[in-house]
């Protein structure tokens, strides 16, 4: 008979099998009614499950993130079961959790509404309330495809005849309503307190776009209706954030589609800020032992296939041009660029390590539901950089990387970060000594920095491992931006070497590493991280001269003129408006400075300066504001 040990290391022992839930009864009323599922010796099954030998048991209630991504995934399961009882045609297909919610696809035959979202919501409140009990049973694999074919349901036939025969298939029951998964599911559905549907998009069969367009309707769900009502919440202010709409409302970029999806075009006032972020990158780099270099866009196929890249990144890679019965390939990456620089003479020992940075432009094949304005592009421009160094030289480098991350990324305003470490997976390349070797010098590069981290056990490249940093915005969501790679497989490949001391011939390391991760995403992140209301070392216009009538106009042209000498980035509007109306616009406009021009203003040469937020600061002459200006761009407040 079964003895559990709980994770304070208590045992309980039992005279017949027990459930999960029986064990939480057993320690108290309050944990039953809490459970949603269970840890039986590591592993998540429902609080049904059935434990007759000694374990390891825990209780997984919605304070746990199990828990959580149990609610969002039965969830998911409430809504088909509404989707089927109001549409009985629709075929359900696939329905996992996402961060933050779920979504499930579906086939219908016309296009789901906003008010067909509202009747599902309503009739998934109703099931809920019905604290439907959720059963799960095992079936056989082709009694399983029958079944499911009978019903109607196709896709799940589909999918249940792509596994094994021979095995048996989890299915889960509630109410009226049978669903193929291997769980665990909440034990009813009565659990299910706090969910949201918001929005309702298309998405191919599996992923494919040769297959048919299905109904993706996305969710979100919570332990409770408080944190569902943050969560919303936030998504209004990352709607008010959106990138796309403040980028138009600033006249900063555009999508042209003439041009074709996911292709970025930079407007005059957008391509002020990229050059402000570019130049900062330029001066940091120069400062931290960088060389810069500038590589082609195209390179002939077989690189790509020297590189790797042709097999294992074809996906993501544009169809060769011919030209002179030779294949030309767009670059996806720019490393192997700098691997044939390097390759161009041999090194020896004392040339290393050798930093080389590049504003490299790469285009990637993406499916066009995939773009998203500037964060999911088909051309970017990665700030991209390759040091090539010896074994003993790594964790030096990775120490002077990340202090040079870190800097950026605080000096563009963001003060949160989250550290992963990767290491090596199963299909790595390199021995298992390079690998433990390279492993420790990124660990021991982070721990001496004082920097938290979590890590990611076999999550790093084939090639080699990495290290990861998140930025946390404005609102608290996480951006991956910051990458460092160690790469065994380039050097191996292209067989690159140096000269040692001992005059033997050996390979260099590559290091990989992105601050930005590309300029267009991040500015895009920039974007919505200040909502538009860029720093003033970054606004694309510093100070806008607004006159009160006609008589300031040559005033306000002298004031434009002598600021703009200075460097700063100055408009003037001599429309004839009220002023009223002038502030207002250029508040909009998110103009750091406002500098109000009337007759006395311009008698004793002198501006009225108020902020974008509302800020009196008095009258000052030309020269004192500009002087406040320039400490303010200098030392790149935020």
């Amino acid at each position: 008979m079964p003895a559990v040990t709980l994770p304070d290391g208590s045992r309980r022992e039992f005279d017949h099998p027990v459930t999960v839930l029986d064990v939480a009864k057993d320690i108290g009323p309050g944990l039953a009614k809490a459970t949603l599922a269970g840890k039986v010796n590591g592993q998540l099954v429902d609080a049904r499950h059935e434990i007759d030998d000694d374990a390891d048991v825990a209780i997984v209630t919605d304070r746990d993130p199990e828990g959580v991504e149990i609610i969002r995934h039965s969830t998911a399961h409430l809504m088909a079961q509404a989707v089927k009882q109001l549409f009985p045609e629709a075929q359900v297909t696939i329905g996992p959790t996402i961060e933050n919610g779920f979504y499930y696809d579906f086939a219908y035959d016309r296009g789901f509404t906003p008010e067909d979202l509202e009747k599902i919501e309503k009739r998934m409140k109703e099931l809920a309330k019905q604290d439907l009990p959720v059963e799960r049973s095992l079936m056989d694999r082709d009694e399983a495809v029958k079944y499911f074919r009978d019903m109607g349901e196709e896709y799940k036939a589909e999918i249940i005849a792509s596994i094994p025969q021979g095995e048996n298939i989890s299915l889960y029951k509630q109410g009226d309503f049978v669903d193929l998964c291997r769980g665990p599911h909440i034990p009813s559905t009565g659990k299910l307190k706090a969910f949201k549907l918001t929005k309702v998009a298309g998405a191919y069969w599996r992923g494919d776009s040769d297959n048919e367009m299905l109904q993706r309707i996305y969710g979100t769900a919570w332990p409770n209706k408080d944190q569902l009502k943050e969560h919303l919440e936030r998504l209004k202010e990352a709607e008010r954030r959106d990138h796309r709409k403040i980028g138009q409302e600033l006249d900063l970029f555009s999508i042209q589609d003439e041009a074709g999806g996911g292709l970025v075009f930079w407007h005059p006032k957008g391509a002020r800020i990229r050059r402000e972020i570019e130049k900062y990158w330029y001066d940091m780099h120069e400062k931290a032992g960088y060389d810069f270099v500038v590589s082609p866009h195209i390179a002939n196929l077989e690189l790509w296939k020297t590189s790797g890249h042709a097999d294992f990144y074809a996906e993501s890679m544009y169809e060769p041009m011919e030209d002179e019965h030779q294949a030309f390939q767009l670059k996806p990456m720019n490393c192997p660029f700098h691997v044939l620089m390097y390759k161009d003479r041999l090194h020896s020992y004392r040339d290393l390590p050798l930093r080389w940075a590049e504003m490299g432009t790469v285009y990637r094949r993406e499916m066009s539901g995939a773009l998203h304005g500037l964060m999911r592009v088909r051309g970017f421009t990665q700030d991209d950089a390759h040091i090539f160094c010896r074994e003993d030289q790594i964790e030096a480098e990775v120490m002077a990387v990340i202090d040079l991350t870190l800097e950026v990324l605080q000096t563009f305003g963001f003060e949160k970060f989250d550290v992963n470490l990767s290491t090596k997976p199963e299909d790595a390349v390199g021995s298992d000594a390079i690998w433990e070797h390279a492993t420790a010098s990124l660990r021991s590069a982070i721990e001496k920095k004082g920097l938290e981290y979590s890590v990611d056990e076999g999550g790093g490249a084939f090639y080699g491992p990495k290290i990861d940093i998140k930025i946390h915005d404005a609102i608290g969501r996480e951006w991956q931006c910051s990458t460092v790679q160690l790469d065994f497989n380039l050097p191996e490949r292209f067989d690159m070497e140096y000269v040692a001391e001992d005059n033997e011939r050996r390979r260099p390391i590559m290091i990989h590493r992105a601050l930005l991760g590309s300029v267009e995403r991040f500015f895009g992140v920039l974007i919505e991280h200040y909502a538009g209301h860029f720093p003033t070392w970054l606004a694309p216009v510093q100070a806008e001269v607004l006159t009160i009538t006609e008589r300031q106009d040559d005033y306000a042209r002298e004031v434009t003129r002598a600021l703009r000498d200075k460097g700063f980035r100055v408009e003037s509007d001599l429309r004839n408006e009220k002023i009223g109306f002038k502030i207002r616009e250029h508040t909009l406009k998110r103009v750091p400075y406002l500098l109000v021009l009337g007759d006395k203003e311009k008698e004793n040469g002198q501006v009225a300066v108020r902020t974008r937020s509302g800020e009196d600061l008095g009258v000052m002459s030309v020269e004192a504001f500009g002087e406040r200006l320039r400490e303010e761009v200098a030392s790149r407040q935020h």
